[in-house]
């Protein structure tokens, strides 16, 4: 709990901060205050803890591990916002704590164990993200996506909240734990309204996550988002909608896993081929990542698909790998959207001539994304793989192999540009706030796909 009050309370402090002309103060306390958050949540690891708040919030292992990565990734995107904001407004004080606020809304994601807990930090997460989407006032393509995320998130908002209604009118509870007993208690003649909730529930879930065919908004709101906005959607709030979807299902729908199986696995089928294939024919970076974010969506599902003990693991560690790289990626497309104006492959044409360090980052976090052998995304999805295989569903992971050779495709042609295609183009420079985070992130790439003990030993 110290962990959110400390993330609460830090954007008011960053208002203040803003209030007295104290722009220069506003990273370094951020960071700090994040750093301090973290360390907060990583001292409770290994304790024995129970529901808190009448059972409102479980602050165990499970939600300290996802606190902690999305504090993590949190630091290292706004460490790339060095400058970023002062271009769109001076006032930037607001942005910072937009985005702390959003992080809050994830940590209560992660912790709830009530769902009114769940929409609570949906909507905390969610509000805060449809604004940071339409900062750039006159900027159409954000405004746009702005309007299309809230439209979208308000529908998906209304299937959520419809089905946790149901769930509640069958069980009597809005508690994991009295849902729980009821399921157990009544196994073999359950009210079709659980049933009809639990689909629901399914739906809006899915919407949140981005899965397909509930993918509808993904792909315009990545790409007229900020790419800074973006990289915040795509890593922490798609990791915090998973851990909150596994919570919910490993707690309190097991028992009918029969019922909701073949639906999650139809879902997990469309959503491979449609983000994959749909990636190969784009020529915008920036939107490729949008419908490789889809696939990757995909893969995470395969942790619920095959619900057990190691579930929770499988999701930390792809979620983990997938962060790190795509941060990289997003960095990378700051720097060459601020050179050239443009974030189609042609603008990464020549890019290893000029700025080596740059393209041998970038390359990383492509091959991590590809699910490269000795990189941290082949480990993640060896996880996922291992977890589906173990449960006999062969033919879902037959699926997943192609697509994943399907992957490789469109991931390196953005190695072939930097190393085989030539243009004339001045040097990038990259600040050395971006030099530690893309240090920082290829060297957890690499050192988890080469040694994945250093990750799977800590959880």
């Amino acid at each position: 709990m110290n962990t959110l009050i400390v993330i609460s309370v830090l954007p008011i402090v960053l208002l203040y901060l803003g209030l007295y002309k104290m722009q220069k103060a506003l990273l370094p306390v951020t960071i700090v205050g994040l750093l301090v958050a973290l360390g907060l949540a990583v001292s409770q690891w290994g304790e024995n803890r129970v529901p808190e708040y009448h059972g409102m919030m479980l602050f165990n292992n499970f939600s300290i591990a996802f606190s902690s990565i999305a504090i993590i990734s949190t630091i290292l995107i706004l460490l790339l916002s060095k400058g970023y904001f002062e271009r769109i407004s001076q006032h930037i004080a607001e942005y910072y704590a937009i985005i702390l606020f959003s992080l809050a809304g994830v940590i209560v994601m992660v912790s709830y164990y009530n769902l009114t807990m769940l929409f609570i930090g949906i909507e905390i997460m969610s509000v805060s993200l449809y604004i940071l989407a339409g900062i750039k006032k006159n900027d159409f393509a954000s405004n746009e996506a702005a309007l299309k995320y809230f439209l979208m998130g308000a529908f998906s908002t209304g299937f959520l909240l419809f089905g946790i209604t149901l769930v509640y009118g069958s069980t009597g509870s809005f508690g994991l734990d009295g849902i729980q007993s009821f399921v157990l208690a009544h196994s073999f003649g359950v009210d079709p309204l659980l049933y009809t909730g639990i689909i629901l529930i399914i739906v809006g879930l899915c919407f949140k996550v981005g899965v397909a065919p509930f993918h509808f908004w993904t792909p315009d709101v990545y790409e007229g988002s900020p790419t800074l906005i973006t990289a915040f959607m795509s890593t922490v709030s798609k990791t915090a909608s998973f851990a909150a979807f596994l919570r919910l299902f490993a707690t309190c729908f097991p028992v009918f896993y029969t019922f909701w199986l073949p639906v999650l696995v139809i879902i997990a089928i469309i959503t491979l081929f449609v983000g994959n294939i749909t990636a190969l024919y784009q020529q915008s970076f920036k939107r490729m990542l949008a419908y490789s974010s889809i696939s990757h969506a995909g893969y995470l599902l395969f942790a619920i698909l095959a619900l057990g003990a190691s579930s929770a693991n499988s999701i930390f560690i792809y979620a983990s790998a997938y962060s790190i790289a795509s941060i990289i990626a997003f960095g990378a497309l700051i720097l060459i959207q601020q050179e050239t104006g443009s974030d189609s492959f042609e603008s990464f044409n020549g890019l290893a001539r000029k700025n080596p360090f740059l393209a041998f980052v970038l390359t990383v976090s492509m091959l991590s994304l590809a699910g490269i052998p000795l990189t941290a995304g082949f480990i993640g999805k060896f996880f996922m793989f291992n977890t589906v295989l173990a449960h006999y569903h062969t033919g879902l992971a037959i699926v997943a192999v192609i697509n994943a050779i399907i992957s490789i495709f469109y991931y390196f042609r953005v190695i072939v540009a930097m190393y085989f295609r030539t243009t004339e183009r001045a040097q990038i420079v990259v600040p050395s706030y971006y030099i530690f985070v893309f240090g920082f992130s290829a060297l957890a790439t690499i050192i988890i796909g080469v040694y994945p003990q250093f990750i799977t030993n800590l959880i």
